[in-house]
């Protein structure tokens, strides 16, 4: 069978380096979970009562990755630019209606991550219902630190989550103050779609996020994971 022919070269996938590795993790799809951490569910009013509400998400374009470290510019339709610091965990194998006891095979290893956000066009979608493609899903909005495979790791329960944007401590939470565990999320996930390698899911944000501007250095640190590091560039 012949190679397909294309009118022009597809960009090669999404990918991120994984430390201790040459070969690089290939990025399928970005899922994110929303107000996964009782504070920032009511910094961003609207509270969550974990006995009767669902884990709800949300998706960014694998084109959006961009590694850590890198400059971004400040990016257009918005004036309240904000960063969420979260743990991302990158799926390594297939799992479909899984039991949070089988979640942890599917776990390749860990990364820390910032969900970039145009806040102020995230809060007009939602207000409205609609949407928050605009808010959350633009190029260059999910940034990644290289993935630590699991090892001996096993299922991350806790652990210092922290944020600092030009040296001043913005987040500081534990991992622990997830509403939904790590088992939790893989397991509902798998409820609606097929896990499979190459996947990485953003867990969810500590309370304190805010607004960036040009110049400014945001640096994030997850303990036994890694760091995460974005300069915000000027507009385009």
């Amino acid at each position: 069978m012949s190679a397909p022919n294309y009118l022009w070269n597809p960009p090669p996938p999404p990918s991120l380096p994984v430390i201790g590795n040459t070969a690089r993790f290939p990025v399928k799809r970005i899922f994110c979970v929303g107000r996964n951490y009782h504070a920032h569910a009511v910094e961003m009013g609207r509270p969550v009562d974990k006995a009767s509400m669902k884990p709800f998400y949300f998706t960014k374009s694998p084109s959006a990755l961009v590694e850590s470290g890198a400059t971004v510019p400040y990016p257009t339709g918005t004036t309240n630019y904000h960063y969420e610091m979260e743990l991302v965990v990158a799926i390594g194998a297939h799992g479909f209606r899984l039991a949070a006891t089988d979640a942890q095979g599917l776990i390749y290893g860990y990364a820390a991550g910032l969900d970039m956000t145009r806040r102020d066009l995230q809060l007009v979608a939602r207000d409205q219902g609609r949407p928050w493609d605009l808010g959350k899903d633009f190029e260059r909005s999910a940034v990644c630190s290289a993935i630590l495979p699991i090892g001996d790791l096993g299922v991350l329960a806790s652990g210092a989550i922290t944020l600092q944007v030009n040296g001043g401590t913005r987040q500081s939470a534990d991992l622990s103050q997830l509403i939904w565990n790590i088992p939790e999320l893989l397991a509902d996930l798998s409820q609606f779609y097929h896990l499979e390698p190459g996947d990485i899911i953003y867990t969810g944000t500590p309370e304190g996020v805010g607004a960036v501007k040009p110049g400014d250095r945001i640096t994030g640190h997850i303990d036994r994971v890694g760091e995460v590091a974005l300069t915000i560039g000027q507009p385009e």
